[in-house]
């Protein structure tokens, strides 16, 4: 059995189990559907849910489909219900974790694989920069770039998922230094990413954006402990915030960013450096870790 059907297997079960709860535990009851009847949800869950994810284990691709698109359709429906009615959020906390775990394990099953490389379609494509724009030029551009996505990744999204944290009454304590703790941090983590910046539009002749890469390998700066500081920075950025709202969700979803880069974007990033650069990349990557910084030897990065 593969890894998909081995995972509707699971949510099968899950899924059953659960039921049993909702129906012996009023506490789990009310925590996970509020005031929803649970015999008009069982209803349809029990079959498009539990019934159609044990069928998916057994290998009716239909059944995955089937299983996917209606627990995806739940998520949605019960963040909408959370978000109303202010009941249910530890039910929307499942069935997100449920709808991304269904729609791994549904490409597993149809494909046989999960497709990262649909993520670097468009302006994500990996393409390297023009040379002509001057050095001024891309330090415009990749600062532009920074504004937009911390803006975006480190303002709007952590608000607005520690506003539905509280709104769906999920929030969990935080010590009292967690905040000032999470401002030092971000500090930190902000002037890594902007030194990161700096060397990357200086030094590589590009910007940090998929569609205007360096043409240049870079190795200095930051570049000589890890070899993706910027996504090192970010990563941390993200929990620092998370501390400051004390918010687990959006510490979650820092750490959910940092798995997501490291497994369907970075795979991608560094065969086109590969392919781009050959063997001065490939000595790089042996010489420099990916996340954990250490000291190179300065010999084999020239």
């Amino acid at each position: 059995m593969g890894w998909g059907r081995t995972y509707f297997a699971g949510q099968a079960i899950a899924g059953a189990l659960w039921w049993v709860a909702v129906f012996a535990s009023p506490a789990v009851r009310e925590m996970t559907l509020g005031a929803l009847n649970p015999v008009a949800v069982a209803v349809l869950d029990i079959p498009l849910f539990v019934v159609a994810s044990a069928l998916a284990a057994a290998g009716v691709r239909g059944a995955a489909i089937v299983s996917t698109g209606w627990t995806v359709l739940v998520a949605v429906s019960l963040a909408g219900y959370a978000t109303v009615t202010a009941e249910a959020g530890w039910g929307v906390v499942a069935m997100v974790a449920a709808s991304a775990g269904s729609i791994v394990a549904l490409c597993l099953v149809l494909l046989g694989r999960i497709p990262t490389e649909w993520l670097l379609r468009g302006p994500f494509a990996f393409r390297p920069a023009n040379a002509r724009p001057s050095h001024a030029a891309h330090l415009a551009a990749t600062f532009g770039q920074i504004a937009v996505f911390w803006a975006l990744f480190l303002a709007v999204i952590p608000f607005v998922a520690a506003s539905l944290e509280q709104r769906w009454a999920i929030a969990l304590p935080f010590p009292a230094v967690a905040g000032a703790i999470g401002g030092v941090v971000l500090v930190a983590a902000s002037l890594l990413g902007i030194w990161s910046a700096l060397v990357m539009s200086t030094l590589g002749n590009g910007t940090p954006l998929p569609a205007a890469m360096p043409t240049t390998l870079v190795i200095a700066g930051p570049y000589r402990w890890v070899r993706n500081p910027m996504a090192v920075a970010s990563i941390v950025q993200g929990v620092a915030v998370g501390l400051i709202l004390s918010s687990w969700v959006v510490v979650v979803y820092a750490i959910i960013g940092a798995v997501l880069w490291n497994y369907a974007i970075r795979p991608h990033e560094e065969a086109d450096l590969e392919r781009r650069f050959g063997a001065d990349f490939r000595r790089y990557r042996e010489s420099v870790r990916c996340w954990i910084p250490r000291l190179p030897v300065a010999a084999s990065l020239t």
